[in-house]
């Protein structure tokens, strides 16, 4: 039930999805077995279709709520191409890419502009103290367009929690900057596409990361073993703080949500992940109980 489990993730966003798409999201052979199944799940009433979108709740709201945000998501985005290029300007950063509800072409007035952002190696905290600094200085903390809140460096580009959460964010992921080194993002992680082997990406312009003197600079002042230890005394001090702001993650929790090595930053102290995953698991269950299909859980 390949198109189902892709329905209910979606569900959790409120996000129905057209024909074309649940076949991009699975590993279905083709679309005639796509139509099979989704005429079975609408038969079982198990799913529903409003207009050209199947969703899991029999609600129009939800294909209003799903248009209104892909008009905004238009609207935002050249906002977005701007502060991606701003972004590849600082010292240490290799690539930029959008990430979150934006990169899936839906935008609202509470959704914020999501960066995934690839570093030189052993200065991943080198680059996200600069940034994270930026925004508290001179955008007064706001995220609302500069959320950065995942850091990955060009030496260690393999996400290692893979589930169909993450790779739903990875395949979904915008590069805007840095071409040759998300070439290599992608290549290390090839086993995205045992979940979606359908999708494919769309082509668009890749913006060379192109740095001033100054930054030039900086970076050549740091490449040296000062900045080795620079590196490593931030990431000391923002873990320090992170493990005393957020006690109310256990240890397995806070390892995946806050983690922090030094080729990884990530700050997600909602555990978004963990929640998607159970919640999931939850419509899994429910599916079982209301129509008798089962489907095999996911893991976080």
């Amino acid at each position: 039930m390949n198109a189902l489990k892709t329905l209910l993730y979606f569900s959790i966003f409120k996000y129905p999805l057209k024909r074309d798409e649940i076949f991009s999201f699975s590993d279905l052979k083709n679309k005639v077995l796509l139509d099979e199944e989704l005429s079975q799940l609408l038969e079982k009433k198990a799913i529903y279709k409003i207009n050209d979108y199947y969703l899991c709740e029999n609600n129009s709201l939800h294909v209003e709520r799903r248009i209104l945000g892909n008009s905004m998501a238009s609207d935002i985005f050249p906002k977005a191409i701007k502060v991606s290029n701003f972004i590849a300007k600082f010292p240490f950063v290799e690539g930029v890419g959008i990430s979150g509800s934006l990169s899936k072409g839906y935008h609202d007035e509470k959704s914020d502009i999501d960066f995934f952002i690839i570093t030189s190696q052993k200065r991943l905290w080198v680059a996200r103290t600069i940034l994270v600094l930026y925004k508290k200085i001179f955008l007064l903390n706001s995220k609302k367009y500069f959320c950065v809140n995942y850091f990955i460096a060009s030496n260690m580009l393999e996400i290692h929690e893979k589930n169909r959460f993450t790779a739903t964010e990875l395949i979904t992921m915008i590069p805007m900057c840095g071409k040759d080194v998300f070439q290599s993002f992608y290549k290390e992680n090839q086993w995205a596409k045992k979940y979606f082997s359908n999708y494919v990406k769309k082509d668009h312009q890749i913006n060379t990361v192109k740095k001033n003197f100054l930054i030039k600079l900086t970076e050549r002042l740091l490449n040296s073993d000062f900045g080795d230890y620079l590196d490593i005394w931030f990431m000391k001090f923002t873990y320090k703080k992170w493990k005393s702001k957020f006690k109310n993650l256990d240890k397995a929790s806070f390892d995946i949500a806050m983690k922090s090595t030094k080729n990884v930053s990530k700050h997600h102290p909602q555990n978004f992940q963990k929640k998607v995953i159970d919640t999931l698991n939850e419509k899994y269950s429910k599916v079982k109980k209301i129509h008798n299909i089962t489907l095999e859980h996911e893991h976080a």
